[in-house]
């Protein structure tokens, strides 16, 4: 038997910052730049009840710790349920299961920032955002730990929820942050644009993104999901968290291939790969940079086990007990 710590939901809590969550997946992207192994999801689907379950996974070499996601969503309840197993990825003994809907935003927003960061011009102020959603923000408490930021702009579809979103911000950061009208508005003197939606069709027109923008998009993690409009596809420095993924579930990419943009060679790296110096980032101050953020299990990885150490030091969690396969399945 071996002892696994379980950690909920309310112990989680609260127990990072979140540069301390863009720490752990820089961290976790510069391994998989040096080579770690990580799949992109797998999505099984229901038709009665309507329902997913997917996962994905990855190892982290030098974290020490490999595992990732399996979440349902939908089905009778019509709610989503994420559990994160976490292994040791020199003996594979689980060393921690977590609770993991509550890092959710955080882990995906620090993903995002390590995107910024990697992408984005150096002097870059101001940020459109488009959402008001739990992902938005994680994202832009995320992006202001590796940006100056003095600017942020957000819009999203429902008056009060952006007004709300921007007063409840505002109060957080140093920087202004004001709801807009219009995704235009937000977009066209924004340095930085992160979307962070769950759109069918793209949230902004491609004329009024700067030259020298960077722009996150995290919601495109199905083929029909498209933030972002295929001519910015086309024009930028595409960079997505995975190459596989790029052709399987992210949906601008897959619209400008199919309308003819683009070809697979317009993918110029990983995002682990610019991390880890294996290819260059942003390269001039006027290129337009795209980081395609659909979820991986090197950020869920990396924040999970940061989760783990701080609440081991915190003497956080109960103790369960898992049988090794030699012991259970032969009853010795």
């Amino acid at each position: 038997m071996t002892d696994t710590l379980f950690l909920t939901s309310d112990q989680l809590a609260g127990l990072a910052e979140p540069s301390e969550y863009v720490e752990a997946v820089r961290d976790g992207y510069r391994q998989r730049g040096e080579g770690a192994p990580a799949e992109p999801r797998t999505k099984l689907t229901n038709a009665d009840p309507p329902g997913m379950l997917t996962g994905y996974s990855a190892v982290l070499p030098d974290t020490g710790a490999m595992g990732g996601y399996m979440y349902s969503a939908g089905f009778g309840k019509e709610d989503a349920w994420f559990v994160t197993p976490l292994f040791d990825a020199e003996s594979g003994e689980p060393l921690a299961l977590l609770d993991g809907a509550r890092m959710n935003p955080f882990k995906t927003g620090a993903a995002g920032a390590v995107g910024i960061d990697a992408l984005a011009r150096e002097d870059a102020k101001t940020l459109a955002l488009i959402g008001s959603g739990s992902q938005a923000r994680g994202q832009l408490k995320a992006a202001a730990t590796v940006r100056d930021l003095e600017s942020v702009w957000v819009y999203s579809p429902t008056k009060e929820n952006r007004e709300s979103f921007a007063a409840e911000m505002n109060e957080q950061l140093d920087a202004a942050v004001a709801a807009v009208a219009s995704s235009g508005a937000a977009v066209e003197e924004a340095d930085i644009v992160i979307t962070a939606t769950t759109a069918s069709d793209p949230v902004f027109d491609d004329d009024l993104l700067a030259d020298g923008a960077h722009v996150t998009a995290m919601g495109q993690y199905h083929p029909s999901k498209r933030e972002l409009p295929a001519e910015t596809i086309e024009r930028a420095k595409y960079v997505p968290d995975l190459r596989e993924r790029a052709t399987q579930d992210a949906g601008s990419f897959i619209s400008a291939l199919e309308e003819g943009l683009v070809t697979e060679d317009h993918i110029h790296a990983e995002l682990g790969e610019v991390v880890a110096g294996e290819a260059p980032g942003r390269e001039s101050e006027e290129e337009i940079t795209v980081f395609d953020s659909g979820g991986t299990g090197i950020e869920t990885v990396a924040a999970a086990h940061m989760l783990y150490e701080k609440a081991s030091e915190k003497d956080l969690g109960q103790t369960i007990s898992f049988a090794p396969a030699s012991e259970a399945m032969t009853g010795r």
